[in-house]
Parts: C-alpha cells; sequence; structure tokens
C-alpha cells in the first residue's frame, strides 16, 4: 500500500513506499513434457498503476502446467538493442544509459532511519552484465496445476512482498544504506534479497 502504510524491515527501520515498479519477463509455463515461452515477454509493474498489475497471456498450447519462470528485469539482448517501445519504452522512467541499460527494479519511499536528505529511500536496482547483474530468474510451482484448454480461461494469482528487500541473505540497516541509483555490489545484494519475493497465492479456473 503506497503512501500511508508503515512497514518495518528485518533490520527493525519502519518505512513507507512511494513507489514501486518492476520488469517481469520472459515468461514460461512448463509442464511434464513442454515448456511454453511467451514471445516478447515483457512487463512493467507499477504499484500505482492497477491496470498494470493485470496481464494476458495468449495462444498458450493446451496441457496441464506445473511451473511458471520469469526474469526480474530485462534480459540482456534487450538491453543492448537500442531505443524500445511498449513496456521497455524510456519514457517510463526505467531507463538509465546504454551502457548501464534499464533499472530492473525501483522502490521509493522514507524511513526515518534513513541517511538521506529529508529522510528519503531510493532503491533504484540495475545492471546486467558482469559480476553485479541484478537479473534474477524465478520458478515457482503452482499449489494446483493450470489447466489450458480452447474453452477455459485459467488464471494465476501472485504476491510480490516489499519486505523481501530487506532481508535475507542480506540485512539491509537503512542508516548504512539508503540510496542505490547505479550498479554495484550493493545493488546486486538487493537483487539477491527479492529473488524469492514472489509467491503463488492461487491459481483459478473459469469458462
Amino acid at each position: 500500500i503506497l503512501h500511508s502504510e508503515q512497514y518495518q524491515n528485518a533490520n527493525g527501520d519502519s518505512f513507507s513506499v512511494s513507489s514501486y515498479v518492476y520488469y517481469i519477463s520472459n515468461i514460461s509455463l512448463i509442464s511434464a513434457t513442454d515448456t511454453f515461452a511467451e514471445p516478447e515477454s515483457y512487463y512493467l509493474i507499477n504499484e500505482s498503476i492497477p491496470t498494470s498489475r493485470t496481464f494476458t497471456i495468449t495462444d498458450i498450447p493446451k496441457g496441464t502446467y506445473t511451473k511458471l519462470r520469469f526474469l526480474i528485469g530485462v534480459d540482456e539482448e534487450r538491453n543492448t538493442s537500442g531505443t524500445q517501445s511498449g513496456a521497455l519504452d524510456p519514457m517510463h522512467g526505467m531507463f538509465w544509459t546504454w551502457n548501464t541499460g534499464y533499472i530492473m527494479a525501483k522502490l521509493e519511499g522514507h524511513s526515518p532511519r534513513s541517511n538521506t536528505v529529508d529522510n528519503t529511500l531510493i532503491f533504484h536496482i540495475g545492471g546486467f552484465s558482469g559480476p553485479h547483474s541484478a537479473l534474477r530468474w524465478v520458478t515457482l510451482t503452482l499449489p494446483t496445476p493450470l489447466v489450458v484448454t480452447a474453452e477455459g480461461k485459467p488464471a494465476i494469482y501472485l504476491n510480490c512482498d516489499v519486505l523481501e528487500w530487506f532481508k535475507e541473505p542480506n540485512v539491509i540497516d537503512f542508516s548504512e544504506l539508503s540510496l542505490i541509483m547505479n550498479t554495484s555490489e550493493q545493488s546486486a545484494a538487493i537483487a539477491d534479497n527479492y529473488a524469492d519475493m514472489f509467491t503463488i497465492d492461487f491459481v483459478e479456473h473459469k469458462e
């Protein structure tokens, strides 16, 4: 919940969130015998835009799928492919330069423990190559299989836990770290943390 809700990180620091934006890309559905990879699979999720939190994948082959796989961020190829459009348009404010590429995930807010001016929190996590790459793959086992038929419209509901940004394996103390706007060991540590921020709430089948 943006602005009004107060949270507490693993270090015991209270904070609020004013902006929460991240990329999901390269989505695949995995069955016992096959894998469906969505082509042109890039989505920008912005907590302040409710419509961005729901999207539809089409032309999935009939089958029973047991796992969901995707990338948090934008893959290396699209980081180095020149001007992009749609979800990858730089106008969305999720792009640095051609050298450093996309911001994979962005969290901004406030904490009385922050060591920045006005107690702001700014975590812009990017980097697509090298030892400090922020790209993280996620593979989730579905609690119940996703059955794709010609008539049905199944849905997967995901939860994304903002608290995971600041705990295992790296507990973040806002008095020591409250600003990241480049690719670094610290940004990679945050990416390691949020690699497990997604869980599946439930799978729904409807006609």
